[in-house]
């Protein structure tokens, strides 16, 4: 019987030895989230943008629906005001990264000023707009923690220092959390509510227990109620029985 060659670890990784790199390489960039076409990194490193927040996306249009709201009001505008124009410009922003640090820095307005704006009257259309833009920010980490859920993170393959190859590394875990919330009635925790089978049920047993320990109570009551006049009139019989049988003294008598 001949021995089979053992495999090395060219062989188990499929990396030749003219092919395997002889220092450390950076790992291959990967693309973008699920809107790669949509959105453009901010890091030097692009391998190193593993987060939806190093990515910027398109803003809005001017004709989008998100920009067409009512700016809040200045009375007496300063120069250093944000104008209806800033305020649109926080919001495209707002909507293209997702950060409002980022969004307020962009207009050249520190985020004490924006938060101000905000809980200034009149503001009611400027925190609606925030409020939407934040949505699409959200929606946009969404859509990058899906990619990485589903494709995976390129990972390097390190043996004895160096680096035979990549793979992309599945996250189960957070697989395992979109599934939980995305799908509720299939993976995730069932939240009993009314209307459901078993909550009903369990709902007409307490019920039930209550009202019968509700009855138990009120019979209780009026059984120790019964017994403490009852009682009474047995004391009374008693004492009638006494003076009944008792005899008058003289005194008693010359009295009568």
């Amino acid at each position: 019987m001949t021995d089979s060659p053992t495999p090395t670890r060219e062989s188990l990784f499929n990396v030749s030895a003219e092919d395997r790199p002889s220092e450390r390489q950076p790992p291959v960039p990967r693309d973008p989230p699920s809107t790669a076409s949509q959105t453009t990194c901010l890091r030097q490193t692009p391998h190193q943008a593993t987060s939806a927040v190093a990515f910027v996306a398109e803003p809005p249009a001017a004709d989008d629906p998100l920009l067409a709201f009512e700016p809040v009001p200045h009375v007496q505008p300063r120069r250093n005001s944000i104008t209806p124009d800033l305020q649109r410009k926080f919001i495209a922003h707002l909507a293209a990264t997702g950060i409002v640090k980022q969004a307020a820095r962009h207009i050249g307005k520190s985020l004490e000023a924006i938060y101000k704006l905000r809980q200034r009257p009149g503001a009611e259309g400027f925190c609606a707009a925030w409020d939407a833009a934040l949505e699409r920010g959200v929606q946009r980490l969404e859509d990058c923690a899906l990619e990485r859920a589903i494709q995976g993170t390129s990972t390097p393959i390190v043996s004895g220092g160096e680096i035979l190859g990549y793979w992309d590394k599945p996250d189960n875990a957070l697989l395992r959390f979109l599934l939980q919330h995305r799908l509720p009635e299939r993976y995730g925790i069932q939240r009993l509510k009314p209307g459901h089978p078993v909550y009903d049920s369990i709902a007409r047993e307490v019920i039930a227990a209550y009202q019968a320990q509700e009855a138990e109570d009120e019979q209780a009551v009026l059984e120790s109620i019964d017994a403490f006049i009852e009682d009474m009139r047995q004391r009374r019989i008693a004492n009638e029985a006494i003076l009944a049988q008792r005899k008058p003294g003289p005194d008693e008598v010359r009295e009568e």
